[in-house]
């Protein structure tokens, strides 16, 4: 059986036809950039520059002076932040995992199955678009604890797998997927567990890879189970360590400074994915009727 292709928007190779569309987009590109490079600037700014009027965009002199005192800071703490950036990184790790094989499962289901309730589900999937994670924090709470996972690693995991939006954008994908393919597969002997992975997952990449980021970048930030569902200092994340740091101290100069460095460190992983994976976003929002 012939491997199925997909439909790539980005161009793959420059044109010299393309010079009057960099030309547009280059102050496009620098006015986006301006964040980014504040919050690089920023974390390495001393304490005088922080707090220098009229504000610098650009630091003069550059310091780790800032990250020092964010580590510093754990260092008197019962355990290291090295065991926090490990809970962080194996959360997440699970939860994109999860999330992604979840959601391309249920797209699947929800595009290419009839059965009752379909369309209610679809339904109840958009209008949960709506709700902001705040929303639902009783409700989950409710279910952590009913389920027996409060102070457990897992409820680091469990309450991120639902993402509406990466349903969402899944749906759409596989609805472009010609049902004939399918049925070849069938023929083939393919059940459907082998067409979800051998045909569907393939031809999705790009949907995949976007929501791989956007379940990458809610769980690497979520402090709500270390907050709410987890006492043992042992299990809490790296986010929740930089807010309980940074928080107390508000707007003094220490806090100032050692927020700058955290905003650094929590932001440079997602920027990092979202580069390396930008292309497949691309061509998500471009087929899934995204306007």
């Amino acid at each position: 059986m012939a491997k199925p292709s997909v439909v790539k928007t980005a161009p793959q190779k420059f044109h010299r036809d393309q010079i009057i569309i960099y030309v547009l987009l280059f102050p496009v590109v620098l006015v986006m950039l301006l964040p980014v490079v504040y919050i690089v600037f920023h974390a390495f700014k001393p304490i005088d520059e922080l707090f220098a009027f009229p504000p610098r965009f650009f630091t003069k002199r550059p310091t780790l002076d800032n990250f020092r005192m964010l580590f510093g800071v754990a260092e008197v703490s019962s355990w290291p932040v090295s065991l926090r950036l490990f809970n962080s990184i194996v959360s997440t790790g699970a939860v994109v995992a999860a999330t992604v094989l979840m959601s391309a499962a249920a797209g699947y289901v929800l595009s290419k199955k009839d059965f009752k309730g379909k369309r209610a589900l679809q339904q109840i999937n958009q209008a949960a678009l709506m709700f902001v994670p705040i929303a639902v924090a009783v409700p989950r709470f409710l279910m952590i604890k009913q389920l027996g996972l409060m102070d457990s690693f897992l409820s680091h995991i469990l309450p991120q797998l639902a993402m509406p939006v990466g349903l969402f954008l899944v749906q759409q994908f596989i609805d472009q997927v010609p049902d004939s393919l399918l049925e070849a597969a069938r023929l083939d002997g393919c059940s459907d567990y082998g067409i979800l992975f051998r045909i569907v997952m393939p031809v999705i990449k790009p949907a995949l890879a976007t929501v791989a980021i956007l379940s990458f970048q809610q769980a690497w930030t979520a402090t709500e189970a270390s907050q709410m569902f987890i006492d043992n200092e042992k299990l809490k994340t790296f986010a929740y360590f930089v807010a309980s740091v940074t928080a107390p101290t508000g707007s003094s100069l220490a806090g100032q400074a050692m927020s700058a460095a955290a905003a650094l460190i929590t932001f440079v992983p997602v920027i990092v994915l979202f580069v390396i994976m930008q292309s497949k976003v691309v061509n998500t929002v471009a087929h899934s009727g995204i306007k």
